[in-house]
Order: C-alpha cells, then sequence, then structure tokens
C-alpha cells in the first residue's frame, strides 16, 4: 500500500530529508548534485511511502518568470524522482499529482525543466512544452539559456500564456531552469 504525503520542508524531520536525498542520489543515478538539492528546498514536498520506505520525491518552490512583460509566480517542480526499483508503478505520477495540486492551488502557473527521458512522462499528464525561447534575469542582465530550450514544460494556471513567446526565469546558482 503506498500514501502520498505532502509537507513544507521545514515541517520534515532530519531523517526524512536524508532519506529523500538518497532517493534522488539513487534516481539520478549520482548525477543529483548539492544545489539541485538545494534548488527543493524552501517549499512544498510530495513523498511517496510504500510502508516505512520512502519510493518517490519531488518539491514545489516558488520562482518568478517573466512572460510578456509580466512577472508571473510560478510554482516551479524540482526533485521529482522515483526509487530505481520502484519505477513504472505510478509513484511519479502520484508525486505530480500532489504537486500540481499545490500548483493549482498557489500559483499562476508551474513550470519545471525536464530531462530528455521525462519529456514523454510530463506531456502525458498535461504539461505544456514550451516553444519559445527560453533566458534568465542574471547579475549581468538577461541571457539567452538556448541549451535549455525544447526541455521547459509548463502547467498553465491563471494567466494567458503564449508557449511560443519568450520564458525568463530569475537568478540562482547551479542549473537557471
Amino acid at each position: 500500500m503506498i500514501e502520498v504525503r505532502t509537507a513544507h520542508t521545514a515541517d520534515l524531520d532530519a531523517g526524512t530529508l536524508s532519506a529523500a536525498r538518497s532517493l534522488l542520489d539513487d534516481a539520478f543515478a549520482g548525477e543529483f548534485t548539492d544545489l539541485d538539492w538545494e534548488h527543493a528546498l524552501g517549499g512544498m514536498h510530495a513523498l511517496v511511502w510504500q510502508g516505512s520506505e520512502l519510493v518517490g520525491h519531488g518539491a514545489v518552490v516558488q520562482r518568478r518568470l517573466s512572460h510578456v512583460g509580466r512577472a508571473l509566480r510560478a510554482g516551479y517542480v524540482e526533485g521529482v524522482g522515483v526509487r530505481p526499483d520502484q519505477r513504472r508503478r505510478g509513484h511519479g505520477a502520484a508525486v505530480m499529482g500532489a504537486l500540481e495540486r499545490v500548483v493549482r492551488g498557489g500559483y499562476d502557473l508551474g513550470a519545471l525543466s525536464s530531462t530528455e527521458e521525462a519529456l514523454g512522462f510530463y506531456a502525458a499528464l498535461g504539461w505544456k512544452l514550451w516553444l519559445g525561447p527560453s533566458s534568465a534575469l542574471t547579475p549581468d542582465g538577461v541571457v539567452r539559456t538556448q541549451e535549455d530550450d525544447g526541455g521547459i514544460h509548463v502547467l498553465p494556471g491563471t494567466v494567458a500564456l503564449d508557449l511560443t513567446g519568450e520564458l525568463t526565469c530569475d537568478w540562482r546558482d547551479g542549473d537557471l531552469w
């Protein structure tokens, strides 16, 4: 039997945070960095438990995105992963369902950057591939992030979006998207 729980980072104990970090290390085969983990903190987490074992994780944090001259509150999805031996059992969809509820209830839109392997997964859940150019508002001004084009998805919410227009994210250390 699986159970999906949501909780803010501040409400998770050290053991749960450690288990989530370890799960993401396994899910991303050692490619999940400390900065990636930092990006997943400070918001709401969706945790999928099978008994006492954590088998899935994802988080949504607030970011500012700019589109057609408007600053938008985005629920930005980070750190979505399922333990490798538990994949293809609906755990990822359960994580995303919980995160989408948070996004729809509190943000103008949802956004995420996907690995190439997960593009179909997000599309199947109704996330829309961003077709326009991406950029970031950096300390040096707006900088084009062409390497991220084709991997950004949005979950439309309360504002109209032109999926072919430019989308600009706020600055942060590590991966910008």
